[in-house]
């Protein structure tokens, strides 16, 4: 409805901090907002907005004819906000040009179509979104929206997937890897699916993790791809189909260009390295956006002249560091920047950094994304100019950046260690352990007491009270569905919900009880 009429959408998900909406709403400009009844309450600055309630609106007398106003290739289609390194996120501005040309140049690839089947997976407010979409709607295929709770849920979205015949799957490696657990556990082991093709992206994909899926289904049926892309350039910049012949190791590939892209592997002095070398992707061609939006400065400095040719076009440099391989492809080595991508979601550390010194007792901050059994997470240290309460400053973060941006750990140092040259010394910072910001208080019961084991097992904690929280002490989404299976190997029915719902492990022992009929 909005590009029909000319406009442009900005997804504001419902579930971000309200300062965070409220400067997407202002940076934006926009003036009308389409949203439901039951979110109406979050919007900021709602009084000075024009809001329709999709869901309480009566069309019957409204014409259902194309409304014929002229949009051009060029005219702008959506603003999708990324984190941004100064502590304000940053608006890439597509257009409907850049869209259009990606499902293009893809088609050869994928040929996609009206028998295809898609699932809107992602938060509509990530860019993956913009490819399940209009992937869907631009071929004639039907798209099915994949409720909140069952996206969490393995084993209710492997259900989704067979019941709707789903043939179109976009996933991050991380919530596919769930997928394919929830499959091993299926009683059907997976069977009637429809699946004809597997798309990968948001963060790099280890083959290795791939082999229990090709050790049930091979690798013809269904096809898995791994598409490399960034925001800048309109979703996906490559190709690369995996197949059991990666399992024998390496680093993540991402392959070929799409068609109409060019892709450079430079130095710092913009000079193209040979093959073997590690360097700076920079990305040209018909995907780039036209920069950021109210952002002239930044949109300079990361969409510069494309200095190997004189028609004026531009480079978008990446961040990403690459190399090109003995068969032309590129591998994804990792960041050049502060810039990681955790759980498929991009992260400016420095806009975590920049957060936490906006607090009055913060002195110090550095904010480093860490590696442990759940996979990465990020990790703060501080030094402060005055106490702050245990949980504070996760509490104000979680007020102005969505969760996944909120550290796992806050770890509190008398200053931060440097190097000889006066550089925080990363290397000599601490591993953080991630303790309970409440008063101990020991289980009560045998259910809590099996919980509280449990907790500490996956966690990896020493101990866990019956008023400590799952997510305060390190927890995230996919260490949530590990710790349900192991209460399902109890003996006890449990839903994803019951423990995002009831963090606090006495108040999710109660949610149990009350569910097997206990209490």
């Amino acid at each position: 409805a909005i590009l029909k009429a000319g406009g442009a959408y900005v997804p504001l998900d419902p579930d971000y901090p309200a300062d965070r909406l409220a400067h997407m709403v202002e940076d934006s400009g926009i003036a009308l907002v389409l949203t439901q009844a039951a979110v109406r309450t979050r919007i900021p600055g709602a009084d000075r907005l024009q809001i329709l309630e999709v869901d309480t609106l009566d069309l019957s007398a409204e014409s259902d004819a194309d409304p014929q106003v002229q949009v051009s290739a060029d005219s702008l289609a959506y603003v999708i906000y990324t984190s941004g390194s100064t502590g304000r996120p940053k608006g890439a501005q597509l257009s409907h040009r850049n869209v259009a040309r990606l499902l293009d140049a893809t088609d050869a690839w994928f040929g996609f179509g009206p028998d295809d089947v898609w699932t809107l997976f992602h938060s509509y407010a990530f860019d993956f979104s913009v490819w399940e979409i209009f992937g869907a709607l631009c071929t004639g295929g039907r798209l099915v929206v994949v409720p909140y709770w069952v996206s969490r849920s393995p084993q209710d979205f492997l259900a989704l997937l067979r019941a709707e015949r789903v043939t179109v799957l976009n996933q991050t490696p991380s919530a596919f890897g769930q997928l394919v657990h929830a499959v091993e556990q299926d009683e059907e082991g997976g069977s009637g699916l429809a699946l004809r093709k597997v798309i990968f992206g948001g963060e790099a994909l280890e083959p290795e993790s791939l082999r229990p899926w090709f050790d049930r289904f091979g690798d013809e049926s269904p096809r898995l791809i791994n598409m490399y892309g960034i925001t800048e350039t309109t979703v996906h910049v490559t190709y690369r189909e995996i197949t059991k012949t990666d399992l024998q190791g390496g680093r993540s590939p991402v392959g070929v260009a799409i068609a109409d892209l060019g892709l450079y592997v430079l130095d710092g002095s913009l000079n193209l390295l040979p093959q073997g070398v590690a360097g700076e992707l920079f990305v040209a061609g018909a995907g780039l956006a036209r920069g950021y939006l109210n952002r002239q400065g930044l949109s300079a400095e990361r969409f510069i002249a494309n200095p190997f040719t004189d028609d004026g076009s531009r480079l978008y440099r990446t961040g990403d560091l690459v190399r090109w391989n003995a068969q032309g492809e590129l591998e994804y080595l990792g960041r050049v920047d502060q810039q990681v991508k955790i759980r498929g979601f991009r992260i400016e550390l420095g806009e975590v950094q920049s957060q936490l010194l906006a607090q009055p007792e913060v002195r110090e901050a550095v904010v480093l994304a860490k590696q442990s059994a759940g996979g990465a997470r990020l990790v703060a240290y501080v030094s402060l100019n005055s106490p702050a309460e245990d949980g504070l400053l996760k509490d104000r973060l979680g007020h102005a950046l969505p969760d996944y941006m909120v550290p796992s750990a806050i770890v509190v140092l008398d200053a931060l260690p440097l190097t000889a040259n006066g550089k925080v010394d990363r290397k000599a910072l601490p591993e953080p352990e991630m303790a309970s910001t409440q008063q101990y208080e020991a289980p009560q019961g045998e259910l809590e007491e099996a919980l509280a084991r449990i907790w500490a097992e996956v966690l990896g904690v020493q101990r866990v009270g019956r008023h400590d929280g799952f997510f305060e002490l390190g927890g995230h989404s996919l260490l949530a569905l590990g710790l349900l299976e192991r209460v399902r190997a109890l003996g006890l029915g449990v839903q994803v919900r019951t423990l995002f719902q009831h963090p606090r492990l006495a108040d999710f022992a109660q949610a149990l009880g009350r569910e097997q009929g206990q209490l």
